[in-house]
């Protein structure tokens, strides 16, 4: 196995282990898990927002994204409402205890770059290092969104 090869498996581990330890810590010291953290996250930043908005951002499936705001809602961290102009739509919206426990979380996760001052390079460095992990990995066929032979 080329050196090279060896060194990203390893960098890869390394990122898995400290994202499982992350969301470990998240669901034994706050009770959520790293999605619905980026939920409130995303909704800290807005008044309130379509679900289907949520959803687009976040790329998800409607029942696990539906899931995990239920959740947060029944633990008071969230409302959703009946959008006033299409009865069909819901909008989320961040409550005070779900601001309260967003500012006791750690900054952390990819979520984090969204919310710290980053060098737009390195960033787009990283983008592209994301990108080649999914051709490189032979996970192209599974990005969500994606047909097989696109």
């Amino acid at each position: 196995m080329q050196q090279q090869a060896l060194s990203v498996l390893v960098a890869w581990v390394r990122l898995e282990a400290a994202m499982q330890s992350f969301n470990q810590m998240l669901r034994r010291d706050f009770g959520i898990t790293g999605l619905q953290l980026a939920v409130l996250r995303i909704l800290g930043e807005r008044p309130a927002l379509p679900l289907a908005a949520l959803r687009k951002a976040l790329v998800m499936h409607p029942a696990t994204l539906g899931q995990s705001i239920d959740e947060l809602r029944v633990m008071g961290l969230c409302t959703v409402t009946r959008d006033p102009r299409d009865k069909r739509a819901r909008q989320v919206a961040i409550t005070d205890a779900g601001k309260q426990l967003m500012a006791r979380v750690p900054v952390a996760g990819p979520m984090r770059l969204r919310e710290t001052d980053n060098d737009p390079a390195r960033l787009d460095r990283l983008k592209l290092a994301f990108e080649d992990a999914i051709e490189l990995f032979g996970l192209a066929e599974y990005v969500p969104g994606k047909t097989a032979g696109r």
